[in-house]
């Protein structure tokens, strides 16, 4: 037909001279373009074109050469297939748009929230009690609600939560857990106090911190934060869960003692009602909830049930009587001024460095071949308990108007003594896994020689027997 005949003309001079067209576009044109086709007839309609006018149109490798010539088409020289690519699908290159600063900031907040929020909330409980005073002075009867309600509930869980039944390990490692605990009640408050009555012997320092220093040291151990540490540092986590259910528990006659033996029994303290306190405030809710523990599951799977709104509810019961205590205080006054408490809060830092310094060097030197009870051991020295510290105080010191000044002291070791030790933890636990190694290896080397040895001793035997039965045979033979 002349009408197929033009059109393959004419495709052929845009091969030519356009060479930029692909060869699907070429091939389409050339073969089934209806569209384009004039008068609107298809090559369909028809019959397919004699052989020889073929001719007439590029060959494939004529088409291949043009094209790569110009570039527009590179062949695979394997396959044969087209390398040209499609384009991905365009996207959306339109950047994000920022996050508006006030978002940012509330994001910020949140994360420093969830890792700090007790601190946050104990900030906050001060500020609010200097504002008002006589709000949780007064008004909120704290002589109902935070000595007996809140101080209860406190250690009713904390009954439930300590494991007797880790008491049976306590002649597993008895030298390690004797020294712990001696470090950790005697070692400790004896440095703290001898340290604060130089300082308020030079005028240094308020006699009310100096006596809430002494009164910190005496404290047990923390439960959670040293095994949460002793975890990261690598070690040895039987040791931790052992001693803090042990310190705890004999921290809560203990403590008291120490405190006394300290500070001595003033004219606000009647003896005889402070051990009353002690043993309907503290003794017999912990003996409650081990009553619980052990004989009452329900109770003790409704609590693991929901132990997260416990664990909550037990927070903000704390952070409820540091806003009563700081409350009498505001209310009352103090003897301590603002550059007291920043210079009780240097002292409170250096103190604890030193003594995690000597309980260091004193692990090592005594345990050299324990690194995981060193590791253990340099958390386990040196932490105290806000948990059952502050209701402890406040049983103590109810009446007493400085017991907000009693009290701070706790509130500074307790979030420092997470700071250094959240510092020291990963090189602790490069320590550890470090002489881990060099006792493996020091340990196979000498079973290597002892393996040696026993070798060398059992040729020497033999060859004196070689010997002897030799002289034996020779004899004989004489």
């Amino acid at each position: 037909h002349p009408f197929l005949a033009l059109r393959r003309h004419q495709n052929k001079l845009k091969i030519r001279q356009l060479p930029t067209m692909t060869s699907n576009n070429d091939k389409n044109n050339t073969d089934n373009d209806e569209s384009e086709m004039p008068f609107g007839l298809s090559v369909h309609n028809h019959e397919s074109p004699p052989k020889h006018e073929s001719e007439d149109l590029p060959s494939n490798e004529e088409k291949r050469n043009t094209t790569k010539s110009y570039g527009t088409i590179d062949d695979d020289p394997e396959t044969g297939e087209s390398s040209q690519q499609e384009s991905p699908p365009e996207t959306d290159s339109t950047p994000a748009p920022p996050v508006p600063l006030y978002q940012r900031i509330w994001q910020q907040w949140c994360k420093f929230y969830n890792k700090n929020s007790f601190l946050v909330l104990v900030v906050c409980a001060i500020l609010i009690a200097y504002a008002y005073p006589p709000l949780g002075a007064e008004y909120l009867r704290p002589d109902i609600t935070a000595t007996w309600i809140a101080v209860l509930f406190i250690f009713v869980l904390a009954g439930m939560g300590i494991k007797t039944e880790e008491f049976a390990k306590a002649f597993q490692r008895l030298y390690f857990n004797v020294f712990l605990q001696v470090f950790n009640f005697g070692v400790v408050s004896g440095i703290v106090y001898g340290f604060s009555r130089f300082m308020v012997y030079v005028n240094a320092l308020a006699q009310s911190l100096a006596d809430g220093m002494t009164i910190c040291a005496s404290l047990p151990i923390t439960v959670n934060m040293v095994l949460v540490l002793t975890k990261s540092a690598g070690g040895d986590e039987a040791s931790a869960i052992f001693n803090a259910a042990f310190g705890n528990l004999v921290g809560v006659f203990l403590s008291p003692a120490l405190i006394l033996g300290y500070l001595g029994v003033k004219g606000e303290i009647n003896l005889g009602d402070v051990f009353v306190k002690l043993g309907l405030r503290v003794i017999l809710p912990i003996a409650v909830g081990q009553f619980l523990q052990k004989f009452v599951s329900p109770a003790t799977e409704f609590v693991k049930k929901y132990k997260k709104y416990f664990k909550t509810a037990q927070e903000y019961s704390l952070v409820f009587i540091i806003y009563t205590v700081f409350c009498k205080t505001f209310k009352n006054g103090s003897d301590a001024s603002v550059g007291d408490v920043f210079l009780m809060i240097a002292l409170q830092f250096l103190i604890l460095g030193f003594v995690m310094v000597l309980a260091w060097f004193s692990l090592r030197m005594l345990f050299r071949k324990e690194p995981t009870l060193q590791a253990m051991g340099l958390f386990g020295c040196t932490h105290k308990t806000v948990a059952m510290g502050v209701p402890l105080i406040n049983a103590i010191y109810e009446d007493n108007p400085l017991v907000g000044m009693y009290t701070l002291p706790l509130l500074i070791w307790h979030p420092m003594q997470l700071v250094l030790g959240t510092a020291v933890a990963p090189h602790v636990a490069a320590y550890v896994k470090t002489k881990q190694e060099l006792l493996a290896r020091e340990k196979e080397e000498e079973e290597n020689k002892n393996t040696e040895d026993t070798i060398k001793t059992m040729e020497m035997g033999a060859t004196v027997h070689v010997n002897n039965s030799t002289e034996h045979d020779n004899s004989q033979h004489e």
